[in-house]
C-alpha cells in the first residue's frame, strides 16, 4: 500500500487477507511491515489492534530492522474475531533529536542551531498538548530550556534529549499513513497445544470364553459404558483430548471383514467408516455401542477427567445408509446405473460410497452443518475431518464458519495426508490443526527441515505430530524396535504443541499385514482388538509410563506450548537431532537431543546457540534431565553420548545460576 508513507508487505497476511491469520489466546504474534518515506525525516510505526469486544487494545509500537522491514509482537487475551492495523507516521522529535546531536558532533554552537533549537521546542509544546498532557510541566520546562538563550548550548538541550524514551513510548506523530485493517482470528490454546489419544470403543468390551473350548476366548463388542471405563488410564497417561473413530450405525451391505477382505461371516463388526444402515446415518450412535445418553456420559467423564472428546466427521455413506435412498442424487451414478464406491488406487473401498458435492450442494451443505450442530449439542467441540481434501474446499470454508459464527470454540482437525498445496490450503480457510507428514519424516535433515516450514506457516497452520494412525504403521516402528517407539514419542511430543497416539503404540505393536505396507496386521479397523493394557504394564510391556512422563514435562513447561519458538543448534553428528524452545513470558527454556538410531550407540558434541538459551555466549549454565533428573555443566560445547537401549534422548530444563 501507498499513501503519504508507504506501508508493504504487511503480515500476518494470509493468501492477500482473503483469509484471517490464525493465534490462540496468550500467543506472541509477530507483526511486521515494510515502511519508509523520502527524504531523511524519521519515520515511526505502530500496531493499532482491537478485540472480538471492539475495544482498543494499547498502542504498540513497532522496531526498525534490516531493509526498513518494522516488527512487533501482539499477544491477544481473549478468542473471537480481532483486527489490527499498521500506521506509519513521521517522528519530528526522533528527526530532530538526530539532527541536533549530528550538528553538536560536528562543533556547532547555539547560534548555528538556533532554529533547530526553536523547532525542538514547538515539538515538545505539540507533546504536552497531546497525549503526553500528564507530563506537561516536564514537556514544557524542557521547551522552555531550548528557549533559553542564557544557557549553553548543551545544557540547553539536556532535558529534552532526557525525554528520548518517554517520546518513544508516546511519540508525537504527524503525517498518519494507516494500512487497510487485516483480520486475526483468535482460537481458544487447545486449537495450539494438546495432547490426543485415539481408541476405538468397540475394542473395550470383556473376553468371552467360547462355547466350543474353555482355553479359546472371543472378544465381546464393547460399549460406551466398558470404554469410560478406560477414560482413567489415558486420563493417567497425561492426555487433554480423547478421539473416537465414528461411531455411529456401520453399513452391512458390502461390509469388509478382518484385514479388509470382502468376505465376511455373521460376527464381523465392519469399519466404521462406512457409515450408515438401517439403523441410522450420521446423526445415530451404534447400537452395539449403546444409545446417545450413554455417549454423553462418556463425554462427561470424560470432563471430569479434565479431557475432552473429538469425533470423526467422515462425510461418505455405506450402501445402506438412509442417505442412498432419500438422496441418491448426492452420489455420482455410473454408465451402468450402479453407484460409484470410493477408490484410493490402489485400495478400493467397496463398503463407501463418496459424496457428489456438485449435485444438490445446497441440500449437502445444509445437512453436514445439522449434524455437526447436532454433535456440538452433544458436547462434542473437535471434530477429526476424514479426507477433507477429497471434498471441495468452498464447502469446508463455508460450514468451518458457519460453525464457529455459533460456537467459536469449536476445533476441526484436517486428516489430509496430501499434496502441500491442498494440505496448506485447507488450514488457510479455515482448519483448526493439520495431520502433517511428520510420520514419514526421519532423516535429520528432512526433520528439521519440515519442523521450520512448520513454523515459518504458524499464522495459519498449525500440525498436529501422530507417531501412528490405525492407517498408518511406517517402518521405523516395524523394525525399529521398542527404542524407536521412543524416539518417535519425543520427536512429535517435543517438536510440537500437539501431538498424538493411537492405542497399541504403547505396547509396541509394530507387525505390518505383508512386507511393504503401512497396514497392520488384523487392522482394528476391520474388528475387535481387546488389549490386556493392565498385564503389559504390570509385566512391564508398556510404554504408558514413558509416554506419561512426556505428557507431564509437556504441561510443566510453557515452551512447549508453542510453535515459532523452535531453534536448531548444531551438533556434529547427523543421527542427532539439537532443537531447543524457549518461552516469551516465563524465560522457561527446553533444550532437546536426541538420537535417530534406535539400534546403537551415537555420540555428538553440541554447538549451541546461547543467545537462544537466554545467555551471552560466555555463560556456562545447568541444565538437569527432565527424563532422568541427572543435572550437568553445561557452556557452549558439550559432549553427549545416547544410547537407544537405555535412553535415546535428554530432554533438558536450562537454568542460569544464580
Amino acid at each position: 500500500m501507498t499513501g503519504r508513507i508507504a506501508i508493504e508487505n504487511v503480515s500476518p497476511l494470509v493468501a492477500g487477507g482473503r483469509y484471517p491469520a490464525r493465534a490462540v489466546t496468550g500467543e506472541h504474534v509477530p507483526v511486521a511491515a515494510t515502511v519508509y518515506r523520502e527524504g531523511h525525516d524519521a519515520v515511526g510505526a505502530n500496531v493499532a489492534w482491537k478485540g472480538p469486544d471492539g475495544e482498543r487494545r494499547a498502542f504498540t509500537r513497532m522496531e526498525r530492522g534490516e531493509n526498513d522491514r518494522w516488527a512487533a509482537e501482539i499477544v491477544p487475551d481473549a478468542p473471537g474475531r480481532w483486527t489490527y492495523v499498521i500506521e506509519a507516521w513521521s517522528d519530528p522529535y526522533a528527526t530532530w533529536h538526530h539532527a541536533v546531536e549530528v550538528k553538536l558532533d560536528a562543533g556547532q554552537g547555539a547560534q548555528d542551531l538556533a532554529n533547530d533549537l526553536e523547532d525542538g521546542a514547538r515539538v515538545l509544546d505539540k507533546a504536552a498538548r497531546g497525549v503526553l498532557r500528564e507530563r506537561r510541566t516536564e514537556l514544557l520546562a524542557a521547551a522552555t530550556a531550548l528557549r533559553d538563550t542564557r544557557l549553553p548550548v548543551e545544557r540547553r538541550v539536556a532535558p529534552a534529549f532526557a525525554l528520548a524514551d518517554l517520546l518513544h513510548r508516546s511519540p508525537v506523530r504527524e503525517l498518519v499513513t494507516r494500512s487497510e485493517a487485516m483480520v486475526l482470528w483468535v482460537d481458544r490454546p487447545r486449537a495450539l497445544y494438546g495432547s490426543w489419544y485415539e481408541f476405538f470403543p468397540r475394542s473395550e468390551g470383556a473376553l468371552v470364553p467360547d462355547p466350543s473350548s474353555e482355553a479359546v476366548q472371543t472378544p465381546a463388542h464393547g460399549t460406551f459404558r466398558t470404554a469410560a471405563e478406560r477414560l482413567p488410564a489415558v486420563a493417567e497417561m497425561g492426555f487433554d483430548v480423547v478421539y473416537l473413530p465414528p461411531v455411529h450405525p456401520i453399513g452391512k451391505v458390502n461390509r469388509k471383514g478382518p484385514n479388509n477382505t470382502l468376505v465376511t461371516g455373521p460376527d464381523d463388526v465392519g469399519s466404521p467408516w462406512a457409515i450408515g444402515s438401517d439403523e441410522g446415518g450420521h446423526d445415530a450412535i451404534h447400537p452395539a455401542l449403546g444409545t446417545i445418553e450413554d455417549f454423553d456420559a462418556f463425554v462427561a467423564r470424560a470432563g471430569e477427567l479434565g479431557m475432552e472428546v473429538a469425533i470423526d466427521l467422515a462425510l461418505q455413506a455405506a450402501p445402506d445408509h438412509p442417505w442412498v435412498t432419500e438422496h441418491p442424487e448426492w452420489f455420482t451414478t455410473k454408465p451402468d446405473g450402479t453407484i460409484a464406491y470410493a477408490e484410493n488406487p490402489p485400495k478400493k473401498y467397496q463398503d463407501i460410497y463418496p459424496i457428489n458435492f456438485d449435485n444438490d450442494p445446497k441440500g449437502i451443505y445444509a445437512e453436514v452443518l445439522r449434524i455437526v450442530l447436532y454433535w456440538v449439542e452433544h458436547g462434542v467441540k473437535i471434530f477429526r475431518v476424514d479426507n477433507p481434501h477429497t471434498k471441495p474446499v468452498n464447502f469446508w470454508h463455508w460450514l468451518i464458519w458457519q460453525v464457529k459464527q455459533r460456537h467459536p470454540d469449536v476445533l476441526f482437525l484436517a486428516e489430509a495426508f496430501t499434496r502441500p498445496a491442498m494440505m496448506h490450503g485447507l488450514a488457510k480457510i479455515g482448519f483448526t490443526q493439520s495431520y502433517t507428514y511428520f510420520t514419514w519424516r526421519t532423516a535429520k535433515w528432512e526433520l528439521e527441515e519440515y519442523v521450520r516450514e512448520l513454523a515459518d506457516a504458524a499464522d495459519y497452520m498449525r500440525p498436529n505430530f501422530f507417531v501412528n494412525t490405525p492407517d498408518i504403521l511406517h517402518a521405523s516402528l516395524q523394525y525399529g524396535g521398542p527404542p524407536m517407539f521412543k524416539i518417535r514419542a519425543v520427536l512429535a511430543s517435543m517438536f510440537s504443541p500437539t501431538w498424538g497416539v493411537y492405542s497399541g503404540f504403547e505396547l509396541f505393536e509394530h507387525v505390518a499385514v505383508r512386507p511393504g505396507s503401512e497396514e497392520y496386521l488384523d487392522s482394528e479397523k476391520y474388528q475387535l482388538r481387546p488389549r490386556d493394557w493392565k498385564r503389559a504394564e504390570a509385566e512391564g510391556r508398556s510404554l504408558a509410563p514413558y509416554l506419561r512422563r512426556l505428557n507431564e514435562i509437556r504441561r510443566a513447561h510453557p515452551a512447549l506450548h508453542w510453535l515459532r519458538n523452535v531453534t536448531f543448534h548444531p551438533v556434529d553428528n547427523d543421527s542427532v537431532t539439537c532443537f531447543s524452545k524457549r518461552d516469551p513470558d516465563t524465560g522457561d527454556t527446553i533444550l532437546v537431543l536426541c538420537t535417530l538410531d534406535s539400534h546403537s550407540v551415537q555420540w555428538a558434541n553440541t554447538e549451541l546457540d546461547l543467545p537462544a538459551l537466554g545467555f551471552d555466549w560466555h555463560e556456562r549454565f545447568r541444565v538437569t534431565d527432565l527424563l532422568t533428573g541427572t543435572e550437568y555443566d553445561w557452556g557452549q560445547f558439550n559432549a553427549v553420548r545416547l544410547d537407544p537401549h537405555h535412553e535415546p534422548a535428554h530432554i533438558f530444563a536450562v537454568q542460569g545460576y544464580e
